[in-house]
């Protein structure tokens, strides 16, 4: 019989509704895998006894005969990096321990009015800066797979609860690959959806935001559930007003058309290449038309380093000046890499993003979904320089940013839904990523190609040890 904590979202739902498994059973199964797997460092906060106030609160419900939301009683986390009214939301910083913010955010909220139980807050990098879950304001959270390997980041406490089972939904955030980077090292699915699609109204700067909520799961149907829940628009973000498009839905006789991008100008380690070739062969397998094509994605490396410096010193400039010995080192990096930039170079950098842009829809007029590893190499070891160079396949590769995960930050640029789920393991045990990106608010249509996928590769049963 599957333990409690082990069941997915959608059966434990069901199991709540059908009176099998009481909300507090479902919230009491979820502790106890965190204290079980304290190891893992998976959490900044846990909420236990609000958990169960409200656990106890959706058991009445039940019994009351009150009309039940879609995850009513379902355990759930959230990254440290979004608000949660009466929870602290640190930033993964020493620099607001204890702050508390007094609403929800948009998802956060959603959730909750579905009926989802919040268990706590994940680990973050501060800030998100960096794809490594670590920083001296909490240590290291590790990769359930392999603790020698790093969980990745910057959502890898979410990516890690989800995988043990601490929870069967989480909810991540993504400023260059920071859901799908962990999804791929814990061998989980995460979404980033189109940009608007979840209402994202924490980002500085709306207008040009690309830092994106959104859910991340054991499997695609728990995913897009989760997503269902989410969606949505809200006349407070500009990229999340009224959606014209009308759905799209996947026909069961439809063979979709598939763009594979196996490289972009990167370094790919063998086994990774191996995993994704053997996937597209699963593709055509279920009659989906597969062909290459070419794009070179690192050469946005510098552009999207410009940007990401820029906001993090204009957010936190002032604050690393007056307290550096409240961040980590490799944030005071980053953020004075920042003073580097002219107002010309921030110019440049959002004429790329467009350029981007531009090519991906050209594509994407071409093509139903592009397809591609989402890392360069599986789970880096812990305890590399994440500023510095890193080897794959035995060959130095370059920066990590264009060296590691060159196929997701292209994506937080150009808006589009891009979806990170297992597809194989490596020699070593590590699990390995199929990106899917699909057009702008066909963010179902997407899920639905993957859940295919993902029965033919069979992957969603396997569980880290």
């Amino acid at each position: 019989m599957t333990a409690i904590a082990d069941l997915s979202a959608i059966r434990l739902a069901a199991a709540v509704r059908a009176r099998e498994v009481s909300p507090v059973e479902a919230v009491d199964a979820a502790l106890a895998r965190i204290e079980e797997r304290r190891e893992l460092n998976a959490f900044m906060a846990i909420c236990a006894e609000r958990a169960r106030s409200e656990a106890r609160a959706a058991e009445a419900a039940i019994m009351n005969g009150t009309p039940l939301g879609a995850l009513h009683g379902v355990p759930f986390s959230i990254k440290d990096l979004t608000n949660s009214e009466g929870v602290a939301t640190t930033q993964g910083s020493a620099l607001f321990a204890g702050t508390v913010p007094s609403s929800d955010a948009v998802a956060v909220a959603r959730a909750r009015a579905a009926g989802a139980i919040l268990i706590g807050k994940t680990t973050t990098p501060e800030f998100g800066h960096k794809p490594f879950t670590e920083g001296p304001f909490f240590g290291r959270t590790l990769n359930p797979w392999s603790h020698a390997h790093t969980c990745g980041g910057s959502s890898g406490g979410a990516a890690v609860a989800v995988a043990a089972g601490m929870g069967p939904l989480a909810l991540g955030s993504d400023g260059g690959g920071s859901i799908r980077i962990p999804a791929a090292c814990c061998g989980v699915v995460g979404l980033k959806a189109t940009l608007g699609a979840i209402p994202n109204l924490q980002a500085p700067d709306l207008f040009g935001a690309n830092s994106y909520v959104g859910p991340m799961a054991r499997d695609v149907a728990d995913t897009q559930l989760m997503f269902e829940v989410l969606v949505g628009p809200d006349r407070r973000d500009p990229y999340g007003q009224v959606q014209a498009l009308p759905r799209r839905m996947l026909g069961e006789a439809e063979r979709p058309r598939i763009g594979f991008l196996l490289r972009c100008g990167n370094v790919l380690d063998p086994e990774v290449e191996r995993s994704v070739l053997a996937a597209m062969k699963q593709a055509e397998a279920l009659g989906m038309i597969v062909e290459p094509i070419e794009l070179d994605l690192v050469s946005l490396e510098p552009h999207f380093l410009v940007l990401l410096r820029s906001l993090l010193l204009a957010r936190l400039g002032g604050h690393a000046a007056r307290s550096p010995e409240k961040l980590d080192p490799t944030l005071i990096a980053t953020i004075e890499a920042g003073r580097a930039y002219s107002t010309t170079d921030l110019c440049e950098a959002q004429f790329a993003r467009t350029s981007c842009f531009s090519q991906i829809q050209a594509i994407l007029s071409r093509f139903d979904l592009i397809a591609s590893p989402t890392l360069s190499a599986p789970a880096l070891p812990v305890g590399l320089d994440p500023l510095g160079r890193i080897a794959i396949a035995g060959r130095d590769a370059g920066t990590i940013r264009g060296a590691w995960y060159p196929y997701t930050f292209p994506f937080n640029l150009t808006g589009h839904p891009a979806l990170s789920m297992p597809c194989g393991l490596s020699g070593a045990g590590l699990p390995i990523g199929l990106q899917l990106v699909g057009r702008w608010h066909e963010d179902g249509y997407l899920l639905a190609i993957a859940a295919r996928l993902e029965t033919a590769l069979g992957f969603a049963a396997r569980r880290p040890g």
